[in-house]
């Protein structure tokens, strides 16, 4: 018997209770009749003479082997009795449901990186039915489940009136997602948009995002690491080593995670120690030369104290060339340490410390698609094609660059946290304390060629730290009253210095900007009848934001502050029609705080206009989740409709020379509705299958006074002095009408060899990206990747071959028109990794 794939997060009802158990029958003692067999068969036939359910995954049962129990015993001592020696931790969470939970610490008992109250059963309108153990054994008839901490506390996703997917370890592996940017090929409702330097790469949900080019502009797109939110977006463009889940929130989150969530949120939940002794090696070796090795290694050091260290190293040279000097370059370098430790000296306080280090260096390139042959850089006629960009072919397939001075840059992360989690027998009462450092030095050859005599370099320097503390109270999961309470606080500071020239576009200044924050924050759910809950959630926050310009070229000073008094909240209504079907219409608001824009162009104006006002929004969604055939069938749908006032845009001005010169503004109104859905299918427990789709309609509601494009005439709409167009009702730019998503596994046993053959695969469609810009529409586009291999029956190892864009589809993340610079069409577009099709070998081995 084969239990359901390891490491997606899905929780299989492995034995299903009968419909009625007295309320004392942990206490009673019951005969027992179980023989040694492997634990996914043992705890089936456990739950079945205990009369009790039993949630496990499959990855935590698929290589482990349970201790016969015959006799009298209670369900308690009977399950401990059972599950001896096999590092197995099992929890009580209802009055006849018990969890198998992740490893952890012999003595942990909290199953995911947010160690939250105990998680709610599934309300139920009418008690399952009992299940005979044969069927189960036979069909393999498991319950899918997947737990998630969207809200602060575990609940199965299905019971989350929240629009929410979830990409699990087995999920990212079969679309090689090796960092963040590689997301975009599983959420269809995010778009992760990268740039020279991690500080103006941009996460858009639904369309909405911030890309901007101030250090103190906060993201509509909040990331949640381990409990911990990340100050500085950046901080999450680099590996996803170790991961356990990742969730996408979708829509303002702004009531339990604060201001920097007003469009969504990304949490991503890495794995913890575990409760016996493990080490995994895997390494990655692709046909473009890129090299990935990683070590994990965790277990008990003592009986309360467990620890886990993951490290990684990943080498990709690039797939562009400079054919200036014969390098390979849009690659990247990069090392990441992963530890945590933890301490459960009671089993009422768990206390977690996590210390991460990252190293990484990255190159970029933005090569020529289109170009004129009348285009002369800089209005200088000696500077034509031939000359800044000799020996390229620009076209749709172009990936080579002609420059003498490489762009990229090079980062470095240094972050500490601690959690302590207290079990009063009630409520659970939670510390996190954090702590980030992170800097960054990046580099742009700002003329694009390699021209003796004229070159324009731009070079800067970001560094950010960032210190928090948040403090929780959250009910247990089963009450008919269910609450999380919470005090936060957050101290940030940015530091950024630039310099750019000699020749055109001289800039030389050094800036700071800082942000203190105390907010408190709280939701509550309470069922007024068993299939119906009412939901409430408040946050009130205060903001100081201060910042100081230094302009070295004029050398003028400035500096100022401001403070900021809001609030935020969400209101709903759940309601269960039937045991594996649900509904939610919620309302939630969101707000994203005032900002500085210190950033190129600063001057007197800037200083006397203030702060860029805050950017608010507030949602409607009405979402069904629901399961169907014993639950192997998931369908769920949101539909969705937000609105944004002042929303929070980097917009660019084009000087008389041609130079881009961007500014911070407020839009004025953007609307983004449309409906989500997510679907999986297990149709046999050796075939998975998923899809999910985003439709999504997003305009410009207000936008007048928006810069124009380079070479944009009054027939085109631009006009005035300064020139401006008007964008109001147009579709904004981030927002692909429909994005899907799709993966499927299979697996085949080899006979009595021990080994299974493995097929995966996942598809990404995504619609063209709109622009007024003729030049800058980023056409449609759908990557294929493909990966077939062997691993062992309780997967110690595996050997998969893969191959990404498997029809060689070359397309581009973005646009970038710099007519402007030359006087005619000039088009150049951002490289993605998998520009072009690639293949490799994965292996791992687990100890």
């Amino acid at each position: 018997m084969r239990m359901s794939q390891p490491g997606i997060g899905l929780v299989s009802m492995i034995a299903l209770a009968a419909t009625i158990c007295p309320a004392n029958a942990q206490e009673q003692r019951l005969h027992f009749d179980v023989k040694a067999q492997p634990a996914n068969r043992g705890l089936v036939a456990f739950a079945k003479q205990a009369n009790v359910q039993i949630l496990a995954t499959g990855d935590q049962v698929a290589d482990k082997q349970v201790s016969p129990v015959k006799g009298e015993y209670t369900v308690p001592d009977g399950l401990r009795r059972l599950t001896e020696g096999t590092g197995l931790t099992i929890r009580q969470t209802g009055a006849r449901t018990f969890m198998v939970i992740p490893a952890t610490t012999r003595a942990a008992i909290r199953p995911t990186a947010m160690a939250q109250a105990p998680a709610a059963p599934r309300r139920s309108a009418s008690p399952p039915p009992a299940l005979p153990v044969a069927a189960q054994d036979e069909n393999e008839n498991f319950a899918q489940e997947i737990v998630v901490t969207a809200q602060k506390r575990e609940q199965n996703i299905q019971d989350v009136p929240l629009s929410v997917q979830v990409v699990g370890e087995a999920q990212l592996g079969a679309n090689n997602v090796v960092d963040f940017n590689d997301l975009n090929r599983v959420a269809p409702s995010m778009v992760v948009r990268t740039a020279e330097t991690p500080a103006n790469a941009n996460i858009s949900i639904r369309g909405i995002g911030t890309l901007a080019f101030s250090p103190g502009v906060e993201p509509s797109v909040a990331v949640i690491l381990d409990d911990v939110p990340l100050a500085f977006q950046a901080r999450a463009f680099t590996d996803l080593n170790d991961v356990e889940r990742i969730e996408v929130l979708r829509g303002p989150q702004t009531t339990l995670y604060g201001k920097s969530a007003s469009a969504g949120l990304i949490n991503i939940v890495t794995k913890g120690p575990s409760d016996s002794f493990t080490a995994t090696l895997r390494g990655m070796a692709t046909t473009d030369d890129e090299q990935q090795v990683g070590l994990t290694v965790s277990g008990p050091l003592t009986d309360t104290l467990g620890y886990r260290t993951s490290v990684s190293f990943d080498d990709f040279a690039g797939n562009a060339r400079n054919l200036a000097d014969g390098k390979t370059v849009n690659g990247r370098r990069y090392f990441s340490a992963h530890q945590k430790v933890r301490w459960k000296p009671t089993d009422d306080l768990q206390v977690d410390l996590g210390v991460d280090y990252q190293d990484g260096r990255s190159t970029t390139v933005r090569p020529f698609i289109r170009l004129s042959p009348n285009a002369i850089l800089r209005g200088n006629r000696a500077f034509t094609p031939n000359v800044f960009a000799p020996g390229i072919t620009v076209g749709s397939k172009n990936s080579d660059v002609y420059t003498n001075f490489p762009s990229g840059n090079e980062y470095r992360d240094f972050a500490q946290s601690l959690r302590v989690s207290y079990d009063t027998g009630g409520p659970t009462l939670m510390s996190i304390t954090a702590h980030d450092r992170y800097t960054s030095s990046d580099r742009l050859d700002n003329d694009d060629s390699a021209i003796p005599n004229f070159d324009n370099r731009q070079t800067g320097d970001f560094k950010t730290e960032q210190f928090s503390q948040e403090l929780r109270l959250v009910s247990p999961g089963n009450d008919r009253l269910r609450y999380t309470l919470g005090l936060f606080f957050n101290s940030t500071t940015f530091e950024r210095t630039f310099t750019r020239g000699p020749i055109f576009s001289i800039a030389r200044w050094a800036a700071a900007n800082g942000s203190d924050q105390i907010a408190s924050f709280g939701q509550l759910e309470y069922d007024v009848i068993p299939s119906t809950t009412l939901i409430a959630g408040a946050r009130y926050s205060r903001e100081r934001i201060d910042y100081r310009f230094n302009d070295l070229v004029a050398n003028r000073q400035y500096g100022g502050d401001a403070v900021d008094y809001f609030g935020t909240y969400r209101l709903g209504i759940q309601h269960q029609f039937a045991r594996d079907v649900t509904s939610f219409l919620t309302y939630a608001t969101g707000y994203k705080g005032q900002a500085y824009d210190i950033s190129t162009g600063f001057n007197q104006a800037r200083a006397d206009g203030g702060p860029v006002r805050p950017e608010k929004s507030n949602s409607w969604e009405l979402g069904v989740r629901s399961q169907f055939f014993d639950r192997r069938a998931t369908l769920n749908v949101t539909l969705f409709n937000s609105r944004f006032r002042d929303f929070q845009a980097q917009a660019v001005d084009i000087l008389p020379d041609g130079t881009q010169n961007f500014r911070l503004t407020n839009v004025g109104r953007v609307r983004t509705r449309g409906v989500e859905v997510e679907t999986a299918f297990r149709p046999f427990s050796n075939l998975s299958i998923g899809v999910a789709g985003t439709y999504l309609d997003a305009k410009n509601i207000s936008f007048i006074g928006a810069p124009c494009f380079p070479l944009q005439t009054v027939a085109q709409g631009c006009s005035g002095s300064p020139t401006r167009q008007d964008l109001s009702g147009t579709r904004s730019g981030q927002a692909p009408k429909w994005k899907i998503a799709g993966n499927y596994e299979y697996w085949h046993s080899l006979g009595d060899t021990g080994i299974d053959a493995v097929t995966s695969g996942a598809v990404t469609y995504q619609s063209s990206l709109y622009s007024r810009d003729p030049l800058a529409v980023n056409p449609a586009y759908t990557i294929v990747n493909i990966q077939l291999g062997v691993r062992d029956h309780r997967r110690k190892w595996q050997v998969m071959g893969f191959v990404n864009n498997l029809f060689d589809k070359q397309y581009r993340y973005l646009y970038n028109n710099v007519s402007g610079s030359y006087g005619a069409t000039a088009l150049q577009g951002y490289l993605p990794r998998d520009f072009r099709r690639y293949g490799g070998i994965r292996l791992s081995y687990t100890y």
